[in-house]
């Protein structure tokens, strides 16, 4: 259950969450994360959906053009900005502009692991395209989301919001 509407504003200097968050399987608990830190949300999508009634969480629809989300929140990551995200490309931006970056499952990335998530990535690309027959065509994916990566996730935000007080 999201937490209940605030009519507190955000101050100045809160943090701000940035949800890549089409495929987010963890914005309920982004949620209840922010407002017992008093952060700033933008949960941004290429399509509509729904968030809680509250003056720190906001929606961001952006149009349907590729990447569209990813270079909002991009655009808006900064030294002030946690990143949720499980894209790495995206995730390599979001350092660059000086935002700590989370996955879903609350690993992070950082400027230690980027590059080498970029090469694994780029080596299962040219894996699965490399492949043919149906063993190319079923592909595999990641394993399914857990009660402990979700667990892991809440402590993970918990730290870096902590850190950044």
């Amino acid at each position: 259950m999201p937490p209940p509407p605030s009519d507190t504003p955000p101050a100045d200097n809160a943090p701000t969450i940035l949800v890549d968050a089409d495929a987010c399987p963890v914005k309920e608990e982004i949620y209840r994360v922010a407002e017992r830190y008093r952060a700033q949300v933008r949960v941004v999508s290429n399509s509509a959906f729904r968030v809680p009634v509250n003056a720190r969480i906001k929606r961001v629809v952006v149009g349907d053009g590729f990447d569209a989300a990813d270079d909002w929140i991009a655009e808006n990551a900064g030294p002030h900005a946690v990143v949720i995200t499980a894209d790495i490309l995206l995730a390599e931006r979001c350092l660059k502009a000086g935002a700590t970056v989370l996955r879903h499952d609350g690993k992070s990335f950082d400027a230690a692991s980027i590059g080498s998530a970029i090469a694994t990535r780029a080596i299962m690309e040219d894996l699965r395209a490399g492949m043919d027959g149906p063993l190319g065509a079923a592909g595999g994916g990641p394993p399914p989301f857990s009660k402990a990566d979700r667990s892991n996730f809440l402590q993970a935000l918990d730290r870096v919001l902590v850190k950044m007080r």
